[in-house]
């Protein structure tokens, strides 16, 4: 049981940071201003639902994907790990991260931004979909396969919460003000630094043993 609550917070704990839904609340407001609040509640439940099949299709396919492209898991997560430590660094110095969405990706004019940018690659992006690539990837290692319910089931919590931050985006941007979201994101990024470095450990784990084996 211990094993299950601690993989379990840990997934939790790993997606929610990664995808950040409280940072992205500024965007969101940003994206739909002028809009009415029908179509702004529209818009939150079909950004969060797109992330959340995004995420679900990464989790369950990606290792596939990858595998035929001849990509192993230990590269996968020292390149996950640098990207999300890129991610961790801007959102320490208060700055969007540009490995999420650009200024351009912002200021695009396009009729759903639902899709893009909210859902992709603000929330379900690069460094989202290497976290459960990842998560999965663990969940899979051994005979341990009931960890594939939690990371599903932090996907699932994750977008839901974002639904929630997108839904009332107004009544928390009065609430935290932007000194409020800055602190919750240098918080966040902190968090994710140390992810950062757990993926790019154990990525370096997996790949050490089998260069030393070819030496």
């Amino acid at each position: 049981m211990s094993d299950v609550v601690s993989f379990s917070l840990v997934s939790l704990s790993a997606v929610f940071v990664v995808v950040d839904p409280i940072a992205a609340v500024p965007f969101f407001l940003s994206l739909t201003a002028g809009e009415d609040p029908v179509r702004k509640a529209r818009t939150a439940r079909r950004a969060a639902l797109a992330a959340y099949f995004v995420l679900t299709f990464f989790a369950l396919a990606g290792a596939i994907v990858f595998k035929l492209l001849g990509i192993t898991l230990a590269a996968f997560k020292m390149a996950g790990g640098v990207l999300l430590l890129i991610t961790a660094i801007d959102m320490l110095r208060s700055r969007a991260p540009e490995s999420r969405i650009t200024a351009s990706e912002v200021q695009a004019p396009r009729e759903d931004v639902a899709i893009v940018p909210l859902a992709m690659p603000l929330l379900a992006g690069p460094g989202s979909v290497a976290t459960v690539v990842v998560l999965m990837g663990r969940a899979r290692a051994g005979e341990r396969w009931w960890q594939v319910v939690p990371v599903l089931a932090s996907i699932a919590i994750t977008a839901a919460a974002a639904y929630v931050f997108f839904r009332f985006a107004t009544q928390i941007d009065r609430m935290l003000g932007r000194t409020g979201l800055s602190i919750l994101e240098r918080v966040a990024g902190l968090l994710l630094a140390a992810i950062a470095f757990q993926f790019l450990i154990d990525g370096t784990a997996d790949f050490l043993p089998g260069i030393l084996r070819r030496v």
